[in-house]
């Protein structure tokens, strides 16, 4: 296929490839080189999601690759965004706005209204911007999902791109992966993939060629290259949990947060995971929480149905047990919600209709309404025998929770927000990223019963994070042979 300046989709033979981190990087190395780039993502189906400035929300992981193009992210970046609420049903989130809930079968028969609306945000962004990098879905090579595909391979052919596949050599078997999913796809599919890369790769290289060479030879497709496995690389996950930590020397604090079914924003903890003096342990199911300073119950798609499965775990006995030795809990949006008294869902929002007693640690009510507020924020964290410090975030919550605002923990756009215990043991808010602000993660940390903490920039090291994979690509890929247009300065070892 003919390679054009205007596009690049990057493919993935499985989910957790490297896509997501890969359009990162592809896209840091273009504005660096002064071309004007954004990120785009057809469809994504994650529970981390990120609220743009015109109120709208998309996945987190496209937020991150418009940081790493140094612009502000749009709704136009992910037309559609897919929530799963259930096994079988997600939240169909359409512009940035959610339209209804649908099952799998349901949504897969919308798919082709969807495209219009997939194409209008593509050649929007095509219109503002010299090139955009597409991260596709999962695989393009999932049978039971070719038709109706607007993400993957029925994307590219409809807006006549070309791909390329990344496979993970750390899970193994990476030349069946990238010949198989090759094979797999249609003769004009096969025509629009114009290389492979390979990514995570660790050892010496020269034992790798007899393989790529191989695979040239079998496919007629060249390896773009082979990017290195980067030890400590700290960069948010699209979906999966990062366990990764950085623990330097000196008193921890430890840190616990609870891996409920249907976790959202889990990226909240990402800069406590990255802290050099935060102990931070997610508990999966079947595990007990083990002692720790603070436990946070996270948020969640489905507040109600989490919340009976956190009690079937026992862990509200285990957060009683923590209460009562004196540690601390923190809860955010889902979590502050069931910190509360009652969550009272009318309309059947998240589920079956009806109401749930919370966990009664915090006086609030929480009804779930039908429209999601979705709204970047600003304002103060004010915790007890401490100055106020800044804080910004975002919320994005169907609930409505009403209560005693005279202890609130925060100011936010005016106006009092979340709650605090009277023993100042437990905090609730509906702020995302509350952590990623610097002076407001480090008061909370020393509310916590950290001493003599460290402030970390977590912007800075997501900007480091961005720039090492930038790095990593410029010297690991041919980048001239995907955009012989452009004239790209790289510095190649």
């Amino acid at each position: 296929m003919q390679l054009s300046t205007q596009a690049l989709m990057v493919q993935g033979t499985t989910s957790d490839a490297g896509k997501s981190v890969l359009v990162a990087g592809l896209c840091r190395v273009l504005a660096r080189n002064g071309i004007k780039v954004a990120p785009f993502k057809p469809q994504n189906m994650a529970l981390n999601s990120a609220v743009t400035d015109d109120g709208g929300e998309i996945g987190r992981a496209q937020a991150v690759q418009a940081f790493a193009c140094g612009i502000e992210p749009t709704t136009d970046m992910n037309p559609v965004l897919l929530k799963p609420n259930s096994d079988i049903g997600a939240q169909v989130i359409v512009h940035g706005k959610a339209k209804q809930d649908m099952d799998a079968v349901a949504y897969h028969n919308y798919k082709p209204f969807l495209l219009n609306d997939v194409m209008l945000s593509f050649r929007r962004l095509q219109q503002q911007f010299s090139t955009v990098v597409i991260e596709g879905a999962g695989s393009p090579a999932e049978i039971n999902l070719r038709e109706h595909d607007i993400a993957n391979m029925g994307f590219a052919e409809e807006a006549d791109i070309p791909v390329i596949i990344v496979a993970d050599i750390d899970r193994g078997g990476v030349f069946a992966h990238l010949y198989g999913t090759l094979a797999l796809l249609s003769a004009s599919e096969q025509q629009r993939v114009v290389g492979f890369v390979i990514n995570r790769f660790r050892g010496d290289i020269a034992l790798l060629e007899p393989g790529l060479e191989w695979l040239e030879k079998k496919t007629g497709k060249p390896v773009i290259g082979v990017i290195p496995y980067i030890h400590g690389l700290m960069l948010e996950a699209e979906d999966a949990i990062n366990i990764h930590q950085t623990l330097g020397d000196g008193e921890k604090i430890k840190v616990v947060v609870l891996v409920l079914p249907r976790i959202s924003n889990h990226t909240d903890f990402d800069p406590l995971r990255m802290h050099p003096s935060v102990d931070l342990q997610f508990i999966p199911k079947g595990q007990p929480l083990p002692p720790a300073d603070l436990i946070i119950v996270p948020g969640s798609k489905s507040v109600r149905a989490d919340l009976a499965f956190l009690r079937s775990q026992h862990w509200d006995q285990q957060i009683q047990r923590h209460i009562r030795l004196g540690g601390k809990v923190v809860g955010i949006c889902g979590g502050y919600q069931m910190l509360g008294t009652l969550i009272s869902d009318p309309y059947g929002v998240e589920g079956e209709a009806g109401d749930s007693l919370g966990l009664g640690y915090l006086n609030i009510v929480t009804e779930l309404k039908r429209s999601k507020k979705l709204k970047k924020v600003r304002g103060e964290l004010r915790l007890p025998n401490m100055d106020p410090v800044p804080v910004e975030g975002y919320e994005i919550h169907a609930g409505e929770s009403k209560g005693v605002l005279a202890s609130a923990p925060l100011w936010v756009e005016g106006a009092a927000e979340g709650s605090l215990d009277e023993n100042n043991q437990i905090l609730g808010s509906y702020l995302h990223g509350i952590f990623e602000s610097e002076q407001a993660c480090s008061a909370l940390l020393t509310w916590a019963g950290l001493n003599n903490v460290e402030a970390v920039n977590f912007a800075m090291l997501r900007e480091e994070g961005i720039n090492q994979i930038a790095d990593a690509i410029e010297q690991s890929l041919d980048l001239q042979k995907l955009w012989p247009d452009f004239k790209l300065n790289l510095s190649k070892t």
